[in-house]
């Protein structure tokens, strides 16, 4: 974050001049359109957050407590990834922020906005999230759907666009999950080291620019079925390789499951009140 103290500084300088020039006009349009190669703006970032709660309520409420989202704080994330030499420079520092992270805004000539998700340093940007119990909560009864949700993981891109001749928003990203275990009390059912990589990765011979599960979805205000407006979710592509390691019922291991190549594609999602 030094780079960003030390661009605030630079801007702050920079305008101390400009208090001693009375006569200063706004520029008009005209002159405006013919000022070109602007660069945008970027956004060094760094963060972390925790909430006791968050509760969604309809009739009835979903309560999901402990929240917390910020960095894996782990060295042995993806731990195929094993020789000495280069582990620091795929991975770098971790802690328990989301960091690294570099988002570059731009606004083009047709009205287009992109923002671009990078890691500073060459290396995946790390994740972690963790939740105590999701509940559904009646006003006579509750259930107990999930507990001790956790997921430790990185992406290396993310990418949206927002396109003003069609109204999209179009997102892109890759990430991958090195481990991710949940409870489901209410169904007896557990998931232990689940694993998300890319469709083509291949743990025996691990290359980065693999290692991500592929997405791309568009986001827009579209119609349901009856022809009413309704949040329009279309998952163009979902592209992963998929390992439990333990599946529980009842506390008891009964195996573990594989994904290959899954392709998810054409799907689209409406999402409206009733």
């Amino acid at each position: 974050m030094k780079s960003l103290k030390k661009t605030t500084l630079a801007l702050a300088i920079a305008t101390l001049p400009l208090a001693g020039y009375a006569d200063l006009k706004p520029l008009e349009d005209a002159h405006m359109g013919n000022i070109t190669g602007q660069a945008g703006v970027t956004i060094e970032l760094e963060t972390r957050v925790t909430m006791d709660e968050f509760r969604y309520t309809d009739e009835g409420s979903l309560s999901v407590k402990d929240i917390e989202i910020g960095g894996a704080n782990r060295t042995d994330l993806f731990a195929e990834f094993d020789d000495p030499a280069i582990r620091p420079f795929l991975f770098g520092e971790t802690s328990d922020l989301i960091d690294n992270i570099k988002i570059d805004i731009d606004v083009l000539d047709d009205g287009d906005a992109q923002i671009n998700v990078f890691p500073l340093v060459a290396a995946p940007i790390d994740f972690g999230i963790r939740t105590g119990s999701w509940t559904l909560e009646g006003h006579t009864d509750s259930t107990l759907i999930a507990d001790n949700l956790s997921i430790d993981g990185v992406f290396t891109e993310l990418k949206i666009n927002i396109d003003t001749e069609t109204d999209v928003l179009n997102l892109q990203t890759l990430f991958a999950i090195d481990d991710m275990d949940m409870d489901m009390p209410f169904l007896a059912l557990g998931i232990r080291d689940l694993r998300l990589t890319g469709a083509n990765y291949d743990p025996a011979n691990p290359l980065i620019t693999q290692l991500g599960a592929k997405v791309d979805m568009d986001v827009y205000n579209g119609t349901n079925a009856a022809g009413d407006s309704s949040l329009a979710i279309d998952l163009n592509t979902f592209e992963a390789d998929m390992q439990i390691g333990q599946v529980l019922v009842g506390g008891t291991s009964i195996g573990s499951i594989a994904l290959d190549n899954l392709s998810v594609q054409d799907t689209a999602l409406r999402v409206y009140g009733h």
